[in-house]
C-alpha cells in the first residue's frame, strides 16, 4: 500500500500536527486565563512571554551574584571563623578590687588626675 519512504512521510505530518495543535491549545489556554471572556479581542504576542521569562532569569542570576559576593565579603573580614579571646588578656571586662582600694603593682599604671593650671 504505502512504500518505505510513505510511510514514514505520514507518520511525520501527523506528528507535525499534534505538535501544531499543542501548540495552538496551550496558547489558547493562556490567553483565556489572562484575558477571561475577552481573550477573543486580546491576544499575547511571544515576544511579551519572552521578556518576562528573561527578566525572571535575569534577577535570579543577579540575586545570586549579590549573595555569593555577600558571602565572600563576610568570609573575608572573618577568615578564621569565630574570635575567641587571646589568652593573656583577662577573662573579665570590670576591675577586680573594688574602687578606691590599691593594689600593688598597678600604681603606676593608674592614671593621675590632671593638675589645675595657674594663668
Amino acid at each position: 500500500m504505502f512504500g518505505p519512504d510513505e510511510g514514514e512521510y505520514v507518520s511525520r505530518q501527523y506528528d507535525t500536527q499534534l505538535i501544531e495543535s499543542v501548540a495552538v491549545r496551550r496558547r489558547r489556554l493562556r490567553e483565556a486565563w489572562l484575558f477571561g471572556s475577552a481573550r477573543s479581542r486580546n491576544t499575547l504576542d511571544e515576544g511579551v512571554t519572552k521578556l518576562f521569562a528573561s527578566a525572571a532569569v535575569a534577577a535570579v542570576v543577579c540575586a545570586g551574584c549579590v549573595g555569593y559576593s555577600f558571602l565572600q565579603d563576610q568570609r573575608g573580614k572573618n577568615p578564621g571563623g569565630p574570635v575567641a579571646p587571646s589568652p593573656s588578656a583577662p577573662a573579665t571586662s570590670g576591675p577586680t578590687a573594688p574602687i578606691g582600694t590599691p593594689t600593688a603593682g598597678t600604681s603606676s599604671n593608674t592614671p593621675k588626675p590632671p593638675t589645675p593650671s595657674r594663668s
